[in-house]
């Protein structure tokens, strides 16, 4: 920005002081009517079915800029059940019990390998859940490394879980944008077991793959592989000519912390290198 692009700047009052102007301006009938807030601080009238576009805009800027603020250049998306919880050593205690204490653990590796000061690729990101969402979120937090969580509006609450990095934990109203911010910077995308939801993302991934509306390296994997067998079965559809038999090189099975981060390494030496940091803790 050259001086004279600076002195016009400053020559206007921001939107943040015309606000500060506007809150201290002489009350009268006429400015406490809704009619006379500035429009972008009227809630009411942001809310309006005729905004939505300006919504959808808005949901996607203020995560972007945050990310973007923080440095943060890529993302590893761990997506799985919210019914998913601790087993702490009690498998029928707890639903899917094994697969949290494993996310929790692959993304604990991931971020010991990946984050330090000044560096900040891999950042994991999850829905802001519970489950398998939560245990991710406490992998990371587990390595005193940032994560992100991307909470949406439900009928029932839906809280952010405490292992999100406080300021990289955003709230949508927009399934649509949520996903978009899923896969903006994504390297990687690991499904766990989870029910719609979760089928949901994985699937709309691969068809951007299959599609080529995605063209950089985005690996997928698929983490339990008995699970997933059992509830979708890819292979009769290529048999039944649905899909090709190299739209099934779209994904990677992984059964194990140690295996899924060993793909991601194979995929991504730049970013881990060679040698995994935590080697000793893979199974």
């Amino acid at each position: 920005m050259t001086p004279d692009d600076l002195l016009l700047a400053k020559s206007y009052p921001t939107a943040r002081q015309g606000r500060e102007d506007a809150i201290h301006c002489v009350e009268t009938p006429q400015t406490r009517s809704p009619t006379y807030r500035l429009a972008y601080d009227d809630p009411d009238f942001m809310v309006r079915d005729e905004m939505r576009g300006v919504r959808l805009q808005l949901e996607l800027m203020k995560p972007e800029l945050e990310l973007a603020e923080r440095n943060i250049d890529s993302t590893i998306v761990v997506f799985g059940s919210a019914r998913a919880k601790d087993a702490a050593g009690d498998d029928d205690a707890a639903p899917l019990g094994p697969f949290y204490a494993e996310a929790r653990k692959f993304a604990r590796i991931v971020s010991e390998s990946s984050q330090s000061d000044d560096r900040r690729n891999h950042v994991v990101v999850t829905g802001g859940g519970s489950g398998i969402m939560e245990a991710a979120n406490q992998g990371a937090d587990d390595a005193g490394a940032l994560s992100i969580g991307l909470n949406i509006t439900l009928p029932h609450e839906q809280e952010p879980n405490p292992y999100i990095t406080p300021g990289l934990s955003f709230q949508f109203h927009y399934f649509a944008i949520r996903k978009m911010h899923f896969l903006m910077r994504a390297r990687a995308m690991v499904a766990f077991p989870g029910g719609f939801g979760t089928m949901d993302e994985l699937f709309e991934l691969l068809t951007l793959l299959q599609t080529q509306k995605i063209t950089r390296r985005v690996a997928v994997l698929i983490y339990g592989r008995e699970y997933w067998q059992q509830v979708v079965n890819f292979e009769a559809m290529v048999q039944h000519g649905m899909l090709s038999p190299e739209d099934l090189d779209l994904f990677e099975y992984a059964d194990s912390p140690g295996e899924a981060f060993g793909i991601l390494r194979r995929r991504f030496e730049d970013y881990f290198g060679a040698t995994p940091v935590a080697a000793r803790s893979l199974p």
